[in-house]
Order: C-alpha cells, then sequence, then structure tokens
C-alpha cells in the first residue's frame, strides 16, 4: 500500500472533534475510492492554547519545520491570545511559511437553507493576497514614541498633516507579491476551464497600493499569458463574446463587487484581491450559501499547502457533539486533489453533498430555518461516509 503522511494540527476548541470527524471522512473516501491501494497515516501537530499548555509556545518551531518537511498540514480552528504576544496565529503561519495564496471556494449545496433567492448561482473561487497590506501589522499605537515621531517627519519632510491623537498603520503591497498571487488565480482558471479573473481593490482611492494591484494584474496578463487571457476593455461592445478557451480578465472597485456578488454572482468565477478585501468577501460570500460552517480554505505558497477550517474554535460548543465539520471536511477535499487523490475527493464532496440534500444537518445549518431537526457531529459524519458512493 501507498502510504501518505500528513500533519494534522487538531486546534482549540472544536478542534479536535471536526478533526476527528475529518479524518474518519477522509480514511474512508481514500479507502473506498483506491480499494486499500492507497492510504493516510496523520501525524499530529501542536499549535495554538494546545501547544502553549504542552510546550510554552503557541506556534512551536518544531510544527513549522514538519509542515515544510512535508509540504502539507490539515489544521483546525486555533486560538489567538489575548493582549500580547501574536497578533494571530492563522496570520503568523501563513507568514512564517510564505503561504501567499489564501483559496477559498464558495458555492451552494442543495439543501442548504440560505439568506438569498438563488444561492446556486454562486460559484467563485476567492485568491487572496496573504503576506501583505495591513495585515502585515506595522502599526503604532497613539501616543508612542514611534507614532510621535512618524507624525513628525510626514508634517515636516512631507507636508502631511495628521491630528496628533492618532495611532498609525502602513499599508505596503509589492509588485512582486500583486503578481505571484495573480499568477496563481490565473493559472487556477486556466487548469480548472474557469470563464474569468476578476481583480477586486480600491484603486480609486488608494491609487498606488490597490490601484497598482489592478494595474500590475493586467501587465502579468499581457506578459505572461498573452494567448490565453483577453482583456474585457478588448472585446468589442457589439458583441462576439469571449473566444473560447480564453480567460476574461476584468476588475472591479471592492464596494461595487460586494454588491454585485449578491446581484449578479453568476457573471463571477475567480476573484484575485488584496489581503483585507479578500477577508471581507469571502466572508460575504459565504454567508450566502449557508454561512463559514460550508466554507472550505487553503493557504498556499511555492511547494507548501495548508488546508484549514476558516470558521474559529467556538469554545461555547467545544465537546459538545453540535460542531459542523463540513468546513474541514472540504478544506481536506481541497488538499486530496491537491495530493493527487481526486477520486478521494470527488467521493469525500460527493458525501457530504448528498447529506446535506437529504437534509441532515448540524445545528447551525438547522437553526436557519428555525428547525429543531439537527443531528451532532459524529452523526454527520457517519452519514457522510456511508453516502460516499
Amino acid at each position: 500500500m501507498q502510504e501518505i503522511v500528513i500533519p494534522a494540527i487538531p486546534g482549540d476548541g472544536i478542534g479536535p472533534e471536526i478533526m476527528a470527524a475529518t479524518k474518519k471522512a477522509v480514511e474512508a473516501a481514500v479507502q473506498r475510492a483506491y480499494e486499500g491501494s492507497r492510504g493516510i497515516r496523520w501525524s499530529d501537530l501542536l499549535a495554538g492554547e494546545a501547544a502553549f499548555k504542552a510546550v510554552g509556545e503557541w506556534l512551536p518551531q518544531s510544527t513549522q519545520d514538519a509542515i515544510r518537511s512535508s509540504g502539507v498540514a490539515l489544521k483546525g480552528p486555533l486560538t489567538t491570545p489575548v493582549g500580547g504576544g501574536i497578533r494571530s496565529l492563522n496570520v503568523a503561519l501563513r507568514q512564517a511559511l510564505d503561504l501567499y495564496s489564501s483559496v477559498r471556494p464558495v458555492r451552494y449545496f442543495e439543501g442548504v437553507p440560505s439568506p438569498v433567492k438563488h444561492p446556486q448561482k454562486l460559484d467563485v473561487v476567492i485568491f487572496r493576497e496573504n503576506t501583505e497590506d495591513v495585515y502585515k501589522g506595522i502599526e503604532w499605537r497613539k501616543g508612542s514614541e514611534e507614532a510621535k515621531e512618524l507624525i513628525e517627519l510626514l508634517k515636516s519632510r512631507f507636508s502631511v498633516d495628521i491630528r496628533p491623537d492618532s495611532g498609525l498603520g502602513v499599508k505596503p503591497m509589492s509588485e512582486f507579491a500583486s503578481k505571484r498571487l495573480i499568477r496563481a488565480a490565473v493559472n487556477y482558471a486556466i487548469k480548472k476551464k474557469r470563464r474569468s479573473v476578476t481583480l477586486v481593490h480600491k484603486g480609486n482611492i488608494m491609487k498606488f497600493t490597490e490601484g497598482a494591484f489592478r494595474d500590475w494584474g493586467y501587465e502579468l496578463a499581457k506578459d505572461e499569458f498573452p494567448d490565453l487571457v483577453v482583456r474585457e476593455a478588448n472585446i468589442p461592445a457589439s458583441g462576439g463574446g469571449l473566444p473560447a478557451g480564453k480567460v476574461l480578465m476584468n476588475d472591479r472597485i471592492a464596494d461595487n463587487m460586494f454588491q454585485q456578488i449578491l446581484t449578479r454572482p453568476e457573471e463571477y468565477s475567480v476573484l484575485a484581491t488584496p489581503n483585507l478585501n479578500g477577508d471581507y468577501l469571502a466572508d460575504a460570500c459565504a454567508a450566502q450559501v449557508g454561512g463559514l460552517g460550508l466554507a472550505p480554505g487553503a493557504n498556499i505558497g511555492d511547494g507548501i499547502a495548508v488546508f484549514e477550517a476558516v470558521h474559529g474554535t467556538a469554545p461555547k460548543y467545544a465537546g459538545k457533539d453540535v460542531a459542523n465539520p463540513c468546513s474541514l471536511m472540504l478544506s481536506a477535499a481541497m488538499m486530496l486533489d491537491h495530493l493527487g487523490l481526486e477520486k478521494a475527493a470527488v467521493l469525500l464532496v460527493g458525501g457530504i453533498e448528498r447529506s446535506l440534500a437529504d437534509g441532515i444537518r448540524t445545528q447551525d445549518l438547522a437553526r436557519l430555518e428555525n428547525d429543531s431537526e439537527s443531528v451532532g457531529t459524529r452523526r454527520f459524519t457517519d452519514e457522510v461516509v456511508v453516502r460516499l458512493g
């Protein structure tokens, strides 16, 4: 049997429960798909509150090294320390491993309650730049010596007047980081035969950061994909449409994109965004199809990929067998596809689809329709396994 070793970070709060559920479903899908010729062996790693309690560190170097060595990991939600230390363990891990693409597919599953009339029209994959923008964490507290010095420098050197009681932050966006993210989005669209890549930005206001993100995207398309990508502005208004086999590239201002993803979601396929815009947009899209419990995610760099549940630790539900494991299961399906285990990925997603279509819902989904009928984490997992195909 060919065995693949996968590092797994169970996480905090509901993390261990949904990780156990996901492992069970993944193992069953791999067994069903390959009939024992391929298998999974898990290697649990420490991070978050569990790591701090065990070894006094929130993100041990040994965990980072193990992920680098294997090139892949599956991660549950992590507690971020309050009152100091690492701002966000998720952000820290992405930056430490240079996982520059946050990839969030968002689609509707039949049988899931939704706040919109036609949730099935939404089927997008969001590529969010992970390492720069305001998430770089470069900021100074109001009244600090650094803030005072910077305010004075900006006033004396550049004639920029800032109130003295201001906190300050820096928003770096580089051509290098923007282009590698957009390149990943375009390559994905080509590989998966998706019709368009939309650059989402606020370049009408932030011209030299988000506006540059837009410009760099078009430059990349022209320089690296001249025969495959067609700019929206180059399609005749008289009609004719997109030539067969080509990918459309266009751009939308961020606030307009939030409107259009609600009113015309079927017009969008792959979205490439700076860090903060992508964070907001991914959650807004997830809300249309049932919430974060159904939102998978991956953080992908060059040769390393970490697949994770995108929701939080939900500590008040920990240990109660009520958590929805779909986010982590769907993330695991992305991981299986990434590892070349496409048959198992298809089976796993199919098991989830059929379970939801049959009205089998965890508490978070049932309450969207004030439905008292719900199943627990373990029961839901068993139902998925039965329906793998």
